[in-house]
């Protein structure tokens, strides 16, 4: 199967989440055709992403004049307005784009986005929420959902297990969780091993179960 990940993207909509998107993907060499309707958006963002035009996505003529059907992968980043995104994401379907992701404001516009074709819906706001409320509330310095029930946190070593060597403390029997990579005081992160012993100033990344990972945070 060819590799199609360094192909062009069409990202449309241009507020927050499109915008921030948009430039990351050309920041990384991407190139980026960003459409939206409003004029002054586009302007601000001319020489900062590749290509950025004023239009009218839910005007299936205007994004055959853009070339959007020779494009593999789109983004539908519009958020405030449901029927323009459902729209979109719609005529994206109509012109078999192969590799659709479309942003969703609730679960209901996500469920919408997915029935009409969309493979990947995310939820931004909802996701970085989910995000902080396990940061703010709990010992975690950083947390990702990487599946439903699969998370990495980074967090501080609990006591009992500051100077045992990983391999003899049993962590993945008696907590289900495994200590990824290591970061001690002044240096850089490091793959965990057997012998890897841990540091009370040291920051870990551990990955588990999502309540695993949320009770191992939780150990004093």
């Amino acid at each position: 199967m060819a590799d199609r990940t360094s192909e062009p993207v069409v990202v449309v909509g241009l507020g927050r989440f499109g915008t921030s998107l948009a430039l990351e993907l050309t920041r990384r060499g991407t190139e980026v055709l960003a459409i939206d309707r409003r004029p002054k958006v586009v302007q601000s963002l001319a020489g900062h992403i590749t290509h950025v035009v004023t239009a009218d996505s839910t005007d299936i003529e205007a994004l055959r004049q853009l070339g959007v059907p020779d494009f593999y992968r789109a983004v539908v980043a519009i958020g405030g307005d449901l029927e323009a995104s459902i729209l979109t994401a719609s005529l994206m379907v109509e012109l078999e784009i192969d590799d659709i992701w479309a942003k969703a404001i609730s679960r209901q516009h996500g469920r919408i986005l997915s029935r009409i074709g969309v493979q990947h819906v995310v939820f931004p706001e909802h996701d970085m929420g989910e995000r902080v409320a396990h940061m703010v509330s709990g010992r975690m310095l950083d947390y990702i959902e990487v599946d439903e029930n699969f998370a990495l946190i980074k967090t501080r070593p609990p006591k009992e297990y500051v100077g045992v060597p990983l391999g003899e403390s049993n962590l993945r029997r008696k907590h289900g969780v495994t200590v990824v990579a290591v970061k001690s005081p002044g240096e850089e992160f490091t793959y965990a091993t057997a012998d890897t012993e841990l540091g009370y100033g040291d920051v870990i990344i551990v990955s588990g179960r999502t309540e695993q990972v949320e009770r191992f945070a939780e150990l004093p």
